[in-house]
């Protein structure tokens, strides 16, 4: 029997594959004649190729992470770093080569932008191959450009912040960022500017065998405000891919950011990605999360609360099936007083999927006066299926308010029971619950990512995903 409604949704959109063509792809492996090619084929300043393979040394001297899943199947030697298209960067989607833009098409990329965003950045493999930005955001001084551009004509702005949050020494996977980093998108909004309506970026990796190193730097300053948008899918193939993008974000004083995303990558991937805010006085910045696909997964998005009267908030949903590891969570410290977080974690596992809820809250001396609510709840659709919560709480002042709460369970017979006396199937029962259990995380992404999450969680429960 079929479940719950699931006979229109489709996976195909997200396993196209084309052809294999390129205009480079660079030899597997990591040596500094490979991150030397690379700044070559980027040509880049001198200053960008000596951070290069600056990195690629502390990546060298750093070990794999010795908790958390195991990544033995990583293998340098097998994945290709850089892989650019067969396409330059364009304006205009009739520019970009039809099997390119097909794809998009069917992700549903340039019909969202034409209903309801300002602006999308859209990147194959390793190189934004379309960007645009509505003309009333440029007047007002808004820079919405991929990061390429950005560290060619936008230098004074970039190399202050660039790999500043987010450190090539932090751990083994942003060395490697720091080495072979391609695309991406760079935002800045000038002081005081409101852009109400959201700007997007897509990333696709088409290519098997090969990683993807997207480095995404969004400055919003002060009094100023931003939602962003991003979106991750890939085919799947038999070899192993990796992801090891890196997001900056810095909010300054009295300003707003929300950033949303939805990683939808193939099974066969490896996600390793870094995400940091640094936030200001009275600023605030929001994270919406949710996480599919991927064989493992280790993210742990962070917000540093640096001036007083900082805010921020984590909503963020996992889902793990059979032979995925989905080891995901949040990171805040309060280094100011008066400071806030609000962090609402939950993950669903089916299958014998493994989902690991791993946290970490610091508040500092000085933070006084400092509010933190964490809830993390996980849900287990059956005996196979593995959650744990590890939370490290590291609280340094008394003048607080602080609460954690984590509840892990499977779905209840009783409730399940009560559901199908009203007429519903067993399937569709369980199908509501679950729904209803995401709602939180759905009903805080723009329209068009709740219904995606909707139609990943309807297929995952059919078991149709890889």
């Amino acid at each position: 029997m079929k479940k719950t409604n699931v006979e229109e949704i489709n996976r195909n959109i997200y396993d196209i594959k084309n052809e294999d063509k390129y205009e480079f792809k660079i030899r597997k492996g990591l040596t500094p004649d490979i991150i030397a090619e690379i700044s070559n084929q980027k040509q880049e300043a001198e200053w960008m190729r000596e951070f290069r393979l600056k990195a690629l040394e502390v990546y060298n001297s750093l070990e794999l992470p010795t908790w958390g899943p195991d990544l033995s199947e990583l293998n340098m030697d097998e994945i290709a770093t850089y892989v650019k298209p067969k396409s330059k960067l364009n304006s205009s989607w009739d520019d970009v080569p039809d099997d390119i833009k097909n794809t998009f098409e069917s992700l549903g990329i340039p019909e969202a932008e034409r209903k309801s965003l300002a602006g999308v950045g859209a990147q194959y493999d390793s190189e934004v191959v379309y960007h645009s930005i509505k003309e009333e955001l440029v007047k007002q001084g808004v820079i919405y450009t991929d990061m390429e551009t950005a560290v060619r004509d936008y230098p004074e702005l970039v190399k202050p912040y660039f790999m500043k949050c987010v450190s090539v020494r932090d751990h083994k996977f942003v060395a490697l960022h720091g080495a072979v980093w391609s695309g991406g998108s760079f935002v800045y909004v000038p002081k005081g500017v409101k852009v109400d309506i959201p700007l997007q970026s897509y990333f696709r990796l088409n290519s098997p065998e090969a990683g993807q190193f997207e480095h995404t730097l969004i400055i919003v300053d002060e009094g100023a405000s931003l939602q962003f948008v991003e979106g991750c899918s890939a085919p799947k193939y038999n070899k192993v891919n990796l992801h090891a993008g890196c997001v900056e974000l810095y909010v300054k004083d009295n300003a707003y950011l929300r950033y949303s995303t939805i990683e939808n990558w193939s099974k066969n991937m490896l996600n390793l990605n870094t995400k940091r805010a640094i936030v200001g006085k009275n600023a605030q910045v929001d994270w919406v999360s949710g996480s599919f696909g991927s064989k493992i997964s280790m993210l742990y998005p962070m917000s540093i609360l640096n001036g007083e009267g900082a805010k921020t908030e984590f909503t963020g949903i996992s889902f793990a099936g059979k032979g995925q590891n989905l080891d995901n969570g949040f990171k805040v410290v309060h280094n100011a007083p008066n400071t806030s977080s609000v962090i609402d974690g939950k993950s669903i596992s089916k299958n014998g999927g493994t989902c690991t809820y791993r946290s970490l809250v610091r508040i500092s001396e000085n933070a006084k006066n400092s509010k933190c609510s964490v809830s993390c709840e996980s849900l287990m659709l059956d005996s196979l299926s593995k959650s744990d919560t590890i939370p490290v709480n590291d609280i340094r002042t008394d003048d607080v308010e602080f609460s954690h709460e984590a509840k892990i369970g499977k779905i209840s017979d009783k409730t399940i029971f009560y559901l199908m006396s009203r007429g519903l199937s067993e399937e569709d029962a369980k199908a509501m619950i679950v729904r209803g259990f995401a709602y939180p995380i759905s009903k805080e992404l723009p329209i068009e990512y709740a219904v995606e999450m909707n139609n990943l969680i309807n297929l995952e429960l059919e078991g149709a995903i890889g």
